[in-house]
Order: C-alpha cells, then sequence, then structure tokens
C-alpha cells in the first residue's frame, strides 16, 4: 500500500505520529548522506517542496542536487538535457528524471517516447555503473468534467484530459513492465491517482480506462498542492531508501529489487 497512511498519521493519535515520523526520519537519513541527481520541471519542483517541508518537520537536514531540463513539450529534449547533466563518471548514487504531462498529449506515440527513454538510461548506464537509475512514471492531470465535458462525450469528443491521459499510461504501463522487480519506480500516476480512501481516479474511453488526477492533489489541474506534493514527496523519499540497498522488496508491489549498478 502507498504511505498515505503516514501522512494521514499527522493528524490521527499520538503513537501514531510518533511511528509514522519514526518511519520517515530512518528514510531520510538513509539517503542525507547519498549523492542523489533529479532532472525535472514544475512538478518535480513541487515534489522537492514537500521533500524539504518533510525533512525540516523531521530534523533531518537533506540536499538533492537537482536541474531544470530543457523544454516543456519537447521530451526528446529533455532526455538529451538530463544525459549531458550526468554525463560519463557522475558520482551520483542515484539519478532520476521526471517528464512532465505536458510532454505527453493525445498525439504522442507513447511506445517510441518509452524506447527513447529505455536507449537513454541504457546509454548512461553503460557510462555510469555506479549509479542507480530511479524510474519515474509520467504525471497525470485531472479530467474535464461537468456539463461542458458531458456535452463534448455527446458530441463524440473526448474530454480535455481524457486522451492525453491514455496516453500517458500507455508509457507508464510500458516502464512498469519493463522495470518492476526489476529496478527501482517511483510511481508518481499511482500517487497520483489513489484517493486517500484507496480508490483510483480514472476516466474511461471508449471502453479504455486510465487513471487521472485525483482533484484534491491539484489546484490547476496538473501541479501539485499543499496535499498532493507531501504525498508523493513521502513516496519518493521512501523510493530512494528503498534505492539504496542492495536488494530489497518495495513494499507498494511486495516484488524483489535488484539494483542497477
Amino acid at each position: 500500500m502507498l504511505r498515505f497512511t503516514l501522512i494521514a498519521a499527522l493528524f490521527a493519535s499520538p503513537l501514531a505520529v510518533q511511528a509514522a515520523d519514526g518511519a520517515l526520519r530512518a528514510d531520510l537519513e538513509r539517503i542525507a548522506h547519498t549523492p542523489i541527481y533529479f532532472g525535472h520541471q514544475s512538478v518535480g519542483a513541487n515534489i522537492l517542496e514537500g521533500v524539504r517541508q518533510l525533512a525540516d518537520g523531521a530534523g533531518v537536514p537533506l540536499h538533492i542536487a537537482h536541474g531544470f531540463l530543457a523544454e516543456n513539450g519537447e521530451p526528446l529534449r529533455k532526455l538529451a538535457s538530463f544525459n549531458s547533466a550526468l554525463g560519463e563518471g557522475s558520482h551520483v548514487d542515484i539519478a532520476l528524471m521526471k517528464f512532465c504531462y505536458v510532454d505527453v498529449n493525445s498525439d504522442t506515440d507513447a511506445s517510441a517516447l518509452f524506447e527513447r527513454y529505455r536507449a537513454t538510461i541504457a546509454e548512461l548506464r553503460a557510462k555510469n555503473p555506479r549509479t542507480t537509475f530511479v524510474h519515474v512514471t509520467l504525471p497525470l492531470t485531472t479530467a474535464q468534467t461537468g456539463w461542458k465535458a458531458l456535452a463534448k462525450r455527446m458530441l463524440g469528443r473526448a474530454p480535455y484530459g481524457t486522451i492525453e491521459n491514455l496516453r500517458r499510461e500507455e508509457y507508464n504501463t510500458l516502464l512498469r513492465r519493463a522495470f518492476r522487480g526489476r529496478e527501482p519506480i517511483f510511481d508518481l500516476a499511482r500517487v497520483e491517482s489513489t484517493a486517500p480512501d484507496g480508490t483510483t481516479a480514472s476516466v474511461n474511453w471508449n471502453g479504455t480506462i486510465a487513471p487521472v488526477m485525483v482533484a484534491a492533489y491539484t489546484d490547476d489541474g496538473g501541479h501539485l498542492n499543499a496535499k498532493g506534493k507531501l504525498l508523493a514527496a513521502r513516496e519518493l523519499i521512501a523510493v530512494l531508501a528503498a534505492a539504496t540497498k542492495p536488494l530489497q522488496k518495495i513494499d507498494d508491489f511486495a516484488t524483489p529489487v535488484r539494483m542497477s549498478r
């Protein structure tokens, strides 16, 4: 199960708060002295702000090196930017990059994009054999609702966020299939689409279902708000902490994960 309970515990009993804080502090202390690089754009900045808040609250000094990857809407340029940022013989122990939701639209060939991502990671792994690469699913957006969305459906048109999230899920399915159980995954899409009660927010188009962002986690339909950034940050911290171990299990999937070093 995702670590929503750890954030929820902040509003629960004192014993639950202590247990949550202890688990969080242990994860933060594990990664505090680990060289990490995170390539991202604005949603990544939201997550890092959440990480900073959690680290400050736990009293654990933490610095994650990061950089903005050029440029939103051009995912292949982001791959090149990430490749250039790491280079060869990097001293980074853990590296990850995150596409933005605007990098994928209704016309995106998800399979082709994933193959380019996988080729880039393979090249970087060859140049940086000591680095563990954490794979990140594409972030989601909310889907349009209300009478305008209904009118579009009646006209046979997809409401905004419908086809786009279907394409993102195509990419995410390929990523999970390729790396789950073998290399660490920060499943941001799963965090964003899982409501506090454990249900999954989703959209249906012509019989195909895809997850969408839970409306409570965003104020503009795409970026993470105060609640969403803490949930995503807690999950990232846990995944990074797990990635420091040579062989372990990720709680969400209960499958062995061998690092890519």
